[in-house]
């Protein structure tokens, strides 16, 4: 099998694809973001990766919080649009006609119609280059209950989407299983 060298560059599949929320003077606003991951389990934590240009980061830097609003593959439209346009022309919330509301936190504006909200507050952040990594200790999560099988988050009842940048700059819904984690590999182990 031959490889091709592509040189370093940002090339990982899948991303996940998020609306970050931020409160920006008073205002909810909502900025699509597809670098963003799991980076600590006790304490939970998470992290988005954002240019230093983006609106919401200043809204974050304001109140110290923000949160991460998962959506289905019904709201791809919108997503897309919440990346498309700034929050400082426009306001998204309404322009996608979310219904925001605030948990915990108070300050950081979780979207209703979305399966899984996620109150973060700032842990850190980090200056990187071309993007500020802001990693936020999760306070609550909140999971439309329809979303739920015996109590825990059901992927394909929340049915989120992935951004595949190359080739083509597509949004992807999710596949069927194909295996079982800590399950499949006994396989290999067997044979040994």
């Amino acid at each position: 099998m031959s490889k091709v060298i592509l040189g370093p560059s940002v090339i990982f599949y899948p991303l996940p694809t998020v609306l970050v929320g931020a409160n920006i003077e008073g205002k909810a606003n909502f900025t699509a973001v597809a670098w963003c991951g799991v980076v600590n389990s006790s304490p939970p934590m998470i992290s988005v990766s954002l240019y230093h240009t983006r609106y919401s980061l200043k809204g974050i830097r304001q109140s110290g919080t923000f949160s991460i609003n998962i959506p289905s593959v019904d709201y791809v439209n919108e997503t897309d649009y919440c990346g498309m346009v700034s929050g400082a022309d426009t306001d998204k919330a309404s322009d996608c006609k979310f219904n925001v509301f605030y948990g915990n936190l108070e300050t950081a504006p979780l979207i209703e119609q979305f399966p899984v909200n996620i109150e973060c507050r700032v842990f850190t952040e980090m200056d990187l280059g071309s993007h500020v990594l802001i990693i936020g200790q999760l306070n609550e999560v909140y999971v439309t209950s329809d979303c739920l099988t015996n109590g825990n988050p059901d992927v394909a009842k929340i049915r989120p989407f992935l951004w595949v940048a190359r080739p083509g700059n597509d949004y992807y819904d999710f596949g069927k299983p194909i295996g079982k984690a800590f399950i499949s590999g006994e396989k290999i182990k067997a044979a040994k």
